[in-house]
Parts: structure tokens; C-alpha cells; sequence
């Protein structure tokens, strides 16, 4: 074969290429990517590749203020609707009929995305109004990622689904909004897998609070915030610290891709109240605490948030001997303790009650009893006295007789 002959049998397969394309059977419903080449006053004119050109209504691609914001070059998502004259119609909204049908098949087919109006709850799920009247069922554990308390949240939203069954020719319909969510969640977790790492700083806003912590969204994954890295201090009640909405700043814990956790922590953003602890309660010093809990060798004192110390339980009762710290404090009770010892590097500070520093201890007990003794009359003292009393009497008996 000769070069010429070989450039005309090149120029022939791209002719019937271009042919083909121009000519090519569409189904209606069928989805197209395609550029805008031409807009007129009521129409605009898509390229459909070579020569071939399609038409849609320009009213539909008018935006949300009623305006036209489409130029020349702009890609536009449409769907076939019909031939008429050698010209083919586009439209934005699939509505019924056999074109509505057509795309849905080929959608289900496909996996293609599908918008639909959430109509109203029923018993199992809810009922979903797609391709312009054509009704469909999502089951609740196919609507979001996760079960919400408040599921007619749901109704009145326009959502993306997946249609998971499609039979008996459109009249049963089964729609998957967790499957679009899921989807959009790997893409992003394989984004983030690159970008985040354990020790970094995040921003986040709270989704939802447990009793345990709160999930808190850092780009579209959700993290946990453990109620015991939600600052220094103890936390009994979560909600009173924080919100659903809340923004906060955090650091990340730990990354398991493999089990799709995310540990996070405000405490490690906030000052460790541990590195000013040796110069603010150095020994011998008095501070007021409050009692937080009891054990059974000691009760721990707050001196602030993140800040607890020991008082040891043979230094509670006043020198007797107690079995439990509850015979002589309460959970909560306010006092007054000195420091006996810091050791900041253990977190560890010895207490002891301010009133046993200052003498209600053993030895104070001792030296009142002493001093009791001292000041109490003894019993020899009376006895002196009633036989000195007697032995006068005598005397005086005898000289009265003489």
C-alpha cells in the first residue's frame, strides 16, 4: 500500500468516525457533558462533537435570581429528550415519560447520581419523588451516615441518591443516599490522608455530643473529642462546656485509617497548669480546695482545674484513726489545706489540713491535755484540807477546856 493510499484510508476512518458521532443513536434520558458553542435569545446550542449540535431551553439554565450567567465555552450536564427536524432537544429536569424512564434505567445501570425531593416519612423510610413525578423508597439506614434522632429533618430536602434496585419498569424503585455520602466521605478521607498528621493543629465544628465526648468535623471526617481531653480540668456535665455549632481549635491524638478513627484534644491546645505548679504552691503554703473525691487512702483536693493534691488519710481525723476518709469530709466540701511537698515532674502534691498544721494534730492534742492537768485541782490538795480543818478543830477543843 502506497503512502497516498494509506493517508486516504486514514482520512476515510476518521470521516466515518466524525460520521458516526454526528449520526450516533441517543437514547432518551441519556446524560451528556457538552459545551455551549452558540446562545440566542431563547435557546442555546450545544456541541455534541464534529458537526452535530443539540438545543436546550435557555429558561432552564437561568439561576436562582431568574439571570443567564453562561458564556461560550461553558460546560453544561443535560439529558436527550427527542430528534425533531434533525435537531436534537436537551433539557436539565427529567421529568416522566419515556425519557424519564430511559434515565433512570441507564442511572441504575450506571450508578449515576440521581436528585430527588424527599416527600414524606412512611413506615420504614421515606418516600422519595424523582425524574419529575416518578416515586421511589429510601429505607432509613440508607438516608445519611448516620441515624438522627429526628428524622423528619429529612422531609422538604432535595438529596442526591443512588438507585440500588430498579425493576418492574420504574414502578419499584429503591434509592441509597448513604451510598452518595459514603462515596464523597473516601474521597475526602484519601485527600486528608495526605494532608493530616498525628500532633497537628485543626480546625473543627462540633456535630453532635455524647456523654462520653463530642464528634467534631475536621473537613468533612469526623474525629472524636474524649470528655477527658476536653480541657485540665474535670468535666461532669459536657454540655455545659460545649455546643453543637461550636468551632473549635484542636490537636490531632491519633490517625487509624484502618478503623476510621480520629482521637482529637482542646486540653493539649490550652497551658499546662502542672508547669507553674512548683512557684504558685510551694511547701508550707495555705490554699483553699475543695474536696473532689475520696478513696479509701486519702481525699483529693482541687487547688484549680488540673490541679489536685493528696491528703493522705492518717492525716484526717485529729490523731484517731479513721477507716475511710468520708467520717470527717464530703464530696465537694470546701476547706482550707497546706502544702507539705510538689513534685511536678510525678504530678504529685502532699496536703495536709491547715488546722493540723497548727496543732490539732497528736501532739497538740497532748500538750491540752497537759495543760488541762496543770490547772484542774487534784484530790490529795481536798484531803490536806479537811484534815487540816480536823486537827484545828482539836486544838481548839482542847483549849477551850483548859
Amino acid at each position: 500500500m502506497t503512502a497516498e493510499e494509506k493517508s486516504e484510508e486514514i482520512s476515510f476512518e476518521e470521516l466515518l468516525k466524525e460520521s458516526t458521532a454526528e449520526t450516533g443513536w441517543l437514547e432518551p434520558g441519556q446524560r451528556v457533558e457538552a459545551k455551549i458553542v452558540d446562545i440566542g435569545s431563547d435557546w442555546v446550542f450545544l456541541g455534541l462533537g464534529g458537526k452535530s449540535e443539540g438545543s436546550i431551553d435557555k429558561k432552564e439554565l437561568l439561576d436562582e435570581n431568574g439571570d443567564f450567567t453562561l458564556k461560550v465555552g461553558d460546560t453544561v450536564t443535560a439529558y436527550f429528550l427527542s430528534s425533531r427536524h434533525n435537531e436534537k432537544l436537551f433539557t436539565t429536569r427529567i421529568t416522566s415519560g419515556e425519557a424519564g424512564r430511559n434515565f433512570l434505567e441507564h442511572a441504575s445501570n450506571n450508578k449515576i447520581p440521581v436528585e430527588g425531593l424527599v416527600e414524606s416519612e412512611i413506615k420504614g423510610g421515606f418516600r422519595i419523588k424523582i425524574a419529575g413525578d416518578t416515586m421511589a423508597f429510601c429505607p432509613y439506614s440508607q438516608m445519611g451516615l448516620r441515624r438522627v434522632e429526628d428524622s423528619s429533618e429529612y422531609v422538604g430536602n432535595r438529596l442526591s441518591f443512588i438507585i440500588t434496585e430498579y425493576s418492574e419498569d420504574g414502578r419499584n424503585i429503591i434509592l441509597s443516599n448513604r451510598a452518595i455520602l459514603e462515596e464523597e466521605l473516601r474521597a475526602k478521607r484519601e485527600v486528608l490522608k495526605e494532608q493530616l498528621r498525628e500532633g497537628m493543629k485543626v480546625t473543627g465544628t462540633i456535630a453532635s455530643i455524647q456523654d462520653f465526648g463530642a464528634f467534631v468535623d475536621i473537613g468533612g471526617i469526623q474525629g472524636l473529642l474524649p470528655i477527658s481531653e476536653i480541657g485540665w480540668a474535670r468535666v461532669d456535665n459536657i454540655n455545659d462546656t460545649l455546643s453543637i455549632g461550636q468551632e473549635l481549635e484542636l490537636v490531632i491524638l491519633n490517625l487509624d485509617w484502618e478503623r476510621d478513627r480520629v482521637a482529637l484534644s482542646l486540653k493539649a491546645t490550652l497551658p499546662d497548669p502542672w508547669d507553674r505548679v512548683e512557684g504558685k504552691y510551694p511547701a508550707g503554703s495555705s490554699h483553699p480546695g475543695t474536696v473532689a473525691r475520696l478513696t479509701k487512702f486519702g481525699a483529693f483536693v482541687t487547688l484549680e482545674g488540673g490541679v489536685d493534691g493528696l491528703i493522705h488519710i492518717s492525716k484526717l481525723g485529729g490523731g484517731k484513726r479513721i477507716n475511710h476518709p468520708r467520717e470527717v469530709l464530703e464530696q465537694g466540701q470546701a476547706l482550707e489545706v497546706t502544702v507539705e511537698s510538689v513534685d511536678p515532674e510525678k504530678r504529685r502534691i502532699s496536703l495536709a489540713l491547715e488546722h493540723e498544721e497548727k496543732g490539732n494534730d497528736e501532739s497538740g492534742t497532748t500538750d491540752d491535755y497537759r495543760l488541762y492537768l496543770q490547772n484542774a485541782p487534784t484530790s490529795m490538795g481536798t484531803i490536806g484540807d479537811i484534815l487540816k480543818d480536823k486537827l484545828a478543830l482539836s486544838i481548839k477543843k482542847k483549849n477551850v477546856k483548859k
